[in-house]
Formats: C-alpha cells, structure tokens, sequence
C-alpha cells in the first residue's frame, strides 16, 4: 500500500498555505511533518483527510480498498478530542466504532489497551486531558484503518502514555499500517521527515 500526494496546493482564508508540495508513505512507514507554526502541517494533514479540499492535485492510496475513498481508508486525530461529555468513556468509544463502520474491534478490549479499562463508566466530562487523548486513541484501534493521521498525537499524555502511545505506532506498522503526523516532539518510533516550509 501507497499513499502519495502530488503538486498539492492548500488555499485558506485568501492565504495560500502552500503550494507543488508532493509526499509519499507505504506500508510500515511513518512520515513525519514538521516546520514552524503555520507552515501548513495541520492543513496538510486535513487535506489528506478530506476535511479540506486542495485548491490544487491529488491524492492516492495505492492498493487500499478500491471502492473507498482515501478519508474513508485514514483516521484522524486533531487538536481536539471528539467527545461527548455527558457520555460514559465506553459509549463515546462504541459511538465511534458504529459510526466509522468497517472492520471492528471490542471496545472494551481496546479501553484496556489504552489504560482506561477502569474508567469504562466515568461520564467524559471528568476525564483529565490525558485521559481524554486515551480515549481518542482507542478511538485508532476501535475501527481499523490503514492510515493514521496524527496531529500532535503525544500532547496531553504523560511519559507512561507517550511510551504507550509508541507501542500502539509499533504495532500498526508492523501490521502494514502508514502513519503520517504533524508533531513538533520526536514521536519514538523510525520516520522519515518532511519539514515544512516558513510561513509567509
């Protein structure tokens, strides 16, 4: 599996963020993105997740699902942490696991994998911020995807978390999963970089 972006042009607000900009990953790859705040990586990031469409080029996933759009082969996990407070951290995780559809996992299995089997009851609402980014990432493993689309997937975790969060990397390229994240801290796991230009 292939995933590539090629003359890719992102325009916000009047603004060209950038412009020509090609990338590639394959299975069992990782591809780091980093640059200055505002160079564009998040933008990046949302383009190839289809929340943005490119002003210009295009987008691939080479030997993925044929009849599935690249947004529907990727996961995305942003800034924020898609929850419903009022929800239990188990009802949040199984939403996302019958929304997503596709091939499924026990979201009781993968709060464990997490560490948040104990808080399978507790409302949203009073998870710390770190546990908050736990259940986002169960959220990566509830319904798999060969992509993962991580920005800044380590902030809000403590040393325990990002060394679990590395583990979970690990597991889903060694699997034949890509990785591609926007991160401004090493992410503890083999990539290859791409540094985004200055903004303008």
């Amino acid at each position: 599996m292939r995933l590539s972006g090629k003359d890719l042009r992102c325009v916000r607000g009047g603004r060209e963020v950038f412009a020509g900009l090609g990338f590639a990953a394959s299975s069992g790859e990782a591809l780091a993105i980093t640059g200055p705040n505002g160079s564009g990586k998040t933008s990046l990031l949302r383009v190839i997740a289809g929340l943005l469409v490119p002003s210009d080029g295009s987008i691939a996933l080479d030997g993925g699902e044929a009849e599935l759009t690249v947004a529907e082969q990727a996961h995305y996990l942003g800034h924020r942490d898609a929850l419903k407070p009022a929800l239990s951290v188990l009802e949040n995780l199984s939403f996302w696991r019958d929304f997503l559809g596709g091939e499924a996992d026990d979201a009781g299995r993968c709060l464990t994998l997490v560490g948040l089997d104990h808080a399978t009851h507790l409302p949203a609402a009073y998870l710390s911020a770190g546990q908050r980014r736990r259940l986002s990432i169960a959220r990566l493993l509830v319904a798999r995807r060969p992509v993962w689309l991580l920005d800044e997937p380590t902030s809000a975790l403590d040393t325990k978390g990002q060394d679990l969060f590395v583990g979970l990397m690990r597991d889903h390229l060694a699997n034949g999963g890509i990785v591609i994240a926007a991160t401004h801290t090493p992410l503890g796991i083999d990539v290859r970089e791409m540094r985004m230009g200055a903004a303008p």
